[in-house]
């Protein structure tokens, strides 16, 4: 008689509550799945019914191909702002611990992978007796800025508040991205001194935790931050990631509008002007205004995602008027099947908040970047687009903090002009690619990762 099929090597994935950082986990545990492993993802409540809507919104269905969708409490009552993300991360531990033991108990799970904005998970390596991996939602660059914190502190840059003492220009390597101090994450997270102050403290708290974790994933590769990840513990890059494209990601926490890929089917090759800005940038009136007449002036087709809270101060009825206005020249949707605009033979290019998976997935493509960073992160990602790679240029806000309709127009004339511009962005897309095609740097990375992770 045969023997039983040994059963498939549990891993319990932890991602921070925040859309930037649930989908890049989601796409790494789609990936494990396929190589034999058994996935446990856990969502707080609040993102989990979120995710699940989305889900059955696009596919009518909530089986997110194998994957274990469970989920835990956040610690905030129903009305939470979870967009304060200092206030929601201060509060999780507490929350989510004794729950997390207790499901790796009965589980039997041996390997936790955890979003490294929740390296506090690093305590059930020695109360529930697990292994734990931490995964970089953000470039290796910033990693490693994260690690230098302590020492822009002690040389006075920065005081253990988050207030910038000397603003200077900070760049590790000749090959990373420099970056003024006011710009860093941690500083430009919050306008709000006391939500600086708390961020900075968790930092330094959990950092001396990181190395002693088994492994630190990046979403990034080799090929583009080979000097960032020297500087990181334990590194190993396998990005970019990417959704499978048979099946919804579940990442998602608002329903695709997909109403958007045919109207791109009918656009002319390489013209159409895609602006998307993430699950957390706020505008105002009067950037809205400016914005929606930028994409005017420009006279190109453009795409633009509008999430039902990115404005509080322009109501339905404005878009509703602007898209009968601009029919036939643009259009406008809630939110895009992100992966699939970008590999979209139409799209000319990315206007951007620069997150990373959004920076990531836009190199993967080949897409030129206008940026328009919000904060934390967006900046260090702005200047590796602009300074580093050279694929992109950034907008320039005026006396008001908005960026006028005429910089908008002349910005995405200068980025679609410049030739330098597109090769540099083509040469990326086949260095990113090739990483993760079979025997890629990406790829023969992610298969180290299966062998740690089922070797248990």
């Amino acid at each position: 008689m045969a023997a039983p099929p040994s059963p498939r090597p549990p891993v319990m994935v932890l991602p921070f509550p925040a859309q930037g950082h649930v989908m890049p986990l989601m796409e790494l545990s789609h990936r494990l799945v396929g190589h034999g492993l058994e996935v446990d993802f856990v969502n707080t409540h609040y993102n989990h019914d979120r995710a699940l809507k989305a889900m059955a919104a696009e596919r009518g269905t909530v089986d997110p191909d194998g994957i274990h969708m469970v989920s835990l409490p956040d610690g905030m009552g129903p009305d939470g702002d979870r967009t304060d993300i200092a206030l929601l991360g201060s509060g999780l531990p507490a929350a989510m611990l004794g729950p997390l033991k207790e499901m790796i108990r009965s589980k039997k799970i041996k390997w936790v992978i955890a979003d490294v904005s929740m390296c506090w998970a690093m305590e059930l390596a020695a109360t529930a007796g697990v292994r734990v991996a931490l995964f970089s939602t953000f470039s290796a660059a910033v990693f490693a800025l994260r690690l230098h914190v302590p020492k822009l502190i002690d040389d006075g840059v920065l005081d253990e508040s988050g207030n910038v003492r000397r603003n200077e220009t900070i760049q590790l390597t000749p090959k990373m991205p420099p970056i003024e101090a006011a710009e860093l994450p941690w500083v430009c997270l919050s306008s709000l001194p006391e939500r600086r102050r708390l961020m900075i403290q968790i930092l330094l708290k959990t950092n001396p935790v990181i190395p002693l974790a088994a492994i630190v994933i990046c979403n990034t590769f080799e090929g583009i931050e080979s000097e960032a990840l020297d500087l990181l513990p334990n590194a190993l890059p396998v990005g970019p990631l990417e959704a499978p494209a048979a099946s919804s990601s579940a990442g998602q926490l608002w329903p695709e509008d997909p109403v958007c890929l045919p109207w791109l089917d009918a656009q002319a090759r390489g013209s159409v002007i895609y602006v998307a800005f993430g699950s957390f940038t706020v505008f105002d009136a009067a950037r809205v205004q400016e914005l929606a007449d930028g994409l005017e002036l420009t006279g190109r087709p453009f795409l633009w995602a509008v999430r039902p809270n990115i404005t509080a101060g322009i109501g339905e009825e404005w878009f509703d008027a602007f898209k009968l206005r601009v029919e036939g020249k643009g259009l406008v949707v809630g939110w895009a099947p992100q992966q699939r605009v970008l590999s979209h033979p139409s799209v000319a290019c990315f206007v951007s908040h620069c997150g990373w998976n959004s920076t990531m997935e836009g190199m993967l493509h080949g897409v030129p970047f206008l940026c328009w960073p919000y904060f934390a992160d967006q900046f260090a990602n702005q200047s590796y687009i602009c300074n580093v790679w050279g694929t992109g240029v950034k907008v320039h806000a005026d006396e008001r903090g908005a960026v006028t309709k005429e910089d908008i127009k002349n910005k995405v004339e200068q980025l679609l002009g410049d030739d330098g511009i597109k090769a540099r962005a083509a040469t990326w897309k086949d260095a990113a690619s090739t990483s993760i095609a079979e025997g890629g740097s990406s790829d023969q990375n992610l298969l180290k990762l299966v062998k740690l992770l089922t070797h248990q």
